[in-house]
This record gives structure tokens, sequence and C-alpha cells, in this order.
């Protein structure tokens, strides 16, 4: 008898420690209503494995019928960087806490700067082998803009059949860093894809956006010895230095010699860290890295692979260096020429955050001003205006029919993580034509939304 008690009393004592230890309720880390309206892969081709992952989230508080209801497409950089940092980290209606301490557990929080207020958004894992995305063989990985592209537009067809409104939906491919590249490389190929299509079977593209984009690398390589010296990082010395790795950059660039060419403008990027000792050439105002590397760590948990459906067998990487390796020799080739189109058969936008020292102001300013468009001097001539957000000062904007270049304050090359407010208003504004993006002339006057 006193046995069975003994025994009785440590079971309840085992059960008092497992409640103690086992909270009863448990919150998951990806809550029910941060979930994507829809998920998965889509095919970019008939005779492969090979799909794009995606997430999409329908508009929160649409603005007009669902059917007209703009849709934005969100693309990394890297090349090879996944469009889930962009989901997680900048611009998702989710993002990791980034500004909690090293103590406390990784959390979501709800993001309201997020681009899908009153705009459909989907973000696309692109090129095959980035994030979620599955390359069935290595050597189905793009190498040049116009294969990406190609990927791109059978994915978004095959989005577009899951749902028949979506077809009606204006259209907007955004993106940032290398997608400077892949945003004006899907822009391009739709619109040479839409001139032999039949209206049914048409995109309705209604313009691109690029955020401190690399687009024409040749020219931009060469702005970073005068963006540093005048930013008072580096001295003239130094300066001088720096321009003798970047004319070399220029020169293999010139000749054709693509891979030696991506090494240099590497070097001169190398050398620019060294000297300056910076956290982060991505934003010289910062005194630690972007902390996206807790994006990586969400899209470990397997609950929460699970909840995304994504491939069970995948590991997720924030950037993968098997597509970066494969695109090594695309870095240096230019896609000026498909924005010199796209600008004159819709509406474009260039915005950078002001801190950036990578793919800033200074450099993307350098390559708008070689344009071959006939409004590149009225671009130019126009105002630079001051924008508010809200009654504070935002940025500045320039603008000429179509084409509109915006300077951020307060953010570096990750815009929507650093001013998530203020990357909301600019994104809505200019889909919209209100404001400061308003096709009517409205004069000198600052605009205060």
């Amino acid at each position: 008898m006193e046995s069975t008690k003994c025994n009785l009393f440590n079971l309840l004592l085992l059960i008092l420690v497992l409640l103690h230890q086992t909270p009863v309720f448990s919150t998951p880390i990806l809550p029910k209503e941060a979930l994507p309206t829809e998920s998965g892969y889509l095919p970019v081709n008939r005779s492969s494995e090979s799909a794009i992952f995606y997430t999409f989230y329908e508009a929160q508080k649409p603005i007009s019928s669902i059917s007209q209801t703009p849709l934005l497409i969100w693309l990394q950089g890297g090349p090879g960087c996944s469009s889930m940092i962009g989901n997680f980290f900048e611009l998702g209606p989710w993002r990791v806490n980034f500004n909690k301490q090293d103590d406390e557990p990784l959390a979501l929080e709800r993001n309201s700067g997020s681009w899908n207020r009153i705009f459909g958004l989907i973000f696309l894992d692109s090129p095959i082998g980035t994030g979620f995305s599955i390359a069935a063989k290595p050597e189905e990985i793009p190498r040049d803009q116009n294969l990406v592209a190609e990927h791109l537009f059978a994915a978004l067809n095959a989005f577009l059949k899951l749902n028949p409104s979506f077809r009606s939906r204006p259209l907007y491919i955004t993106g940032e860093s290398y997608a400077g590249k892949y945003v004006p490389a899907f822009g391009y190929y739709i619109v040479n894809k839409n001139a032999k299509l039949p209206d049914s079977s048409k995109v309705n593209l209604a313009g691109v956006a690029i955020g401190n984009g690399l687009t024409d690398p040749e020219v931009q390589v060469a702005t970073h010895a005068l963006n540093t010296y005048f930013s008072g990082l580096v001295n003239e010395k130094q300066k001088g230095e720096l321009e003798k790795l970047q004319l070399e950059a220029v020169k293999l660039t010139k000749s054709g010699n693509w891979s030696e060419a991506t090494n240099a403008r590497n070097r001169v990027l190398n050398l620019l860290q060294n000297m300056t000792d910076l956290a982060t050439l991505y934003d010289y105002s910062k005194k630690v890295p972007y902390k996206d590397d807790m994006v990586t760590e969400l899209l470990r948990i397997e609950e929460v692979k699970t909840a995304l459906k994504a491939k069970e067998s995948v590991v997720f990487e924030a950037c993968s260096e098997v597509v970066a390796d494969a695109l090594n020799d695309d870095v240096m080739k230019s896609v000026k020429f498909m924005v010199e189109l796209l600008v004159k058969k819709t509406k474009v936008l260039l915005y950078q955050g002001f801190f950036d020292l990578r793919d800033g102001v200074v450099s993307t300013e350098a390559w708008v001003k070689t344009l071959k468009w006939e409004g590149t001097e009225s671009f130019l001539s126009a105002d630079r205006k001051v924008w508010k957000v809200k009654g504070e000062l935002a940025g500045y904007v320039q603008k000429w029919e179509k084409f509109s270049h915006a300077v951020v304050l307060g953010a570096g090359h990750l815009v929507p993580s650093d001013q998530p407010l203020t990357s909301q208003a600019l994104i809505e504004d200019w889909v919209l034509d209100n404001g400061l993006f308003a096709n009517v002339e409205v004069g000198n006057v600052p605009f205060d939304l």
C-alpha cells in the first residue's frame, strides 16, 4: 500500500513538473492572421520540376473593387537573395521584431507600413534556386536576365490563372538592389510579349519601381570615389586609390570581360569597406548591420515552413551562393536600354535611401543622365520638390511625365525596413498618381500628405 501511494505521489509530482515546463497554451510564431492569402509554387516551364516559390497577401483595406485593386510584385536582389527578406523584414504585413533585445525570443509583429494596406502584394523567390524556390538541376538556373524574365513570366501567368479577377488588375513590378536588373528585364519581357498576344492574354502592366537598384553598373561603379569623398568618409589620396580600381572595372566592362569586371567591382567595394570600417555600406549611418539573418532563423522553423507551404526538403537560405555564381557574368551588364523602352510604355519610379553607399542616390543620378529618351532633358530640368509625409520632411521627388525619382531620408539600402510608413506613402502615392506623383503639375509648393 505504501508503495502504491509512493508511486501515485511520484506520478503527480512528474505531471506538475511537466506542466510547469510546458505551458498549456503556446502561441505559434506565425499566427493565423499572419498567414498569406495564397502561397506555394509556380512552374517555370512544362518540362521541368523547377518552380518559383511565392506568397500572396490580398489587400487589407482595398479602396476599389477587387477586380481593379492593383497587384504589386516584389523581387529581392542579390543576385540570389530571397524575397522572403522583403516579406518578413521590410514590407510584408508581419515582420520579425528586429529591434528586440538579444535575450528576447524571435517573434513577429504587425507592420503598419506594409505595402498590402490597399494593394495586393506578391513576393516571388527568383531566380529559381533562391530562397524556397526549386531548381531541378543546377544548369537550369538562369545566367542572364532574359531567362530570369522568361521564368518570371511563366510563373506570373500561372499565378494569374489562380483567380479570374487577377488578369484585369493593374500590375506593378517592384524590387530593390540587384532587382534593379530583374524589374526592368521582367517589364521589358512583358511589353514585348504583350505585343504578340491577344488582349485576353496580355499582362496588365501599369508600372515598374526600382529601389536602390544596380541597373547600369558601368556608370554606377565609377561613382563610389566621389560619393564617399564628398560624404567626408575618405580623403583625397584614398579617393584616388578608389578611382584607379573603378577605372579598371569600367575598362573590363567595356571589353566584355564580364567575370573579371565583376571581380574588379568587388575590389572597389572591398577597398571602400576597408577604408571606412563602416558597419555596412548599405547604410553608413548604422552602427550595426541589418539584422536580416533573423529571417533565416524564422524560415528554418518547421512549423513556419509548413504554414507557408514550402517544400519540406528545401533548407532556407537568405542568399544562395549557387545562384550568385550562376549570374556572376551578368553583374556588370547594363539593362538601361530596357528602362529606355519602359519609360515610353509605362510609368517608372526610381527611389533610393539617402544613406546607401552601394547603389544610392549619386550612382542612380549618374546613369539617369545618360538615358536615351526624349524626356531626359526635361526631367533633368524639372524641379526637385520637397516631399513631406504627415507634416514631416520625408525626402525629395523629381518627376517628368511618367518618370519619377525619389530620395528617402533616414533610410539606407532597405528603404521599407528603415522607413516603413514613408515607403508605404511613396508606393501608394506613386501607384495612385497622388501628391507629387500626380500627372497635373502642382507648381513649386511642397506637398504635404
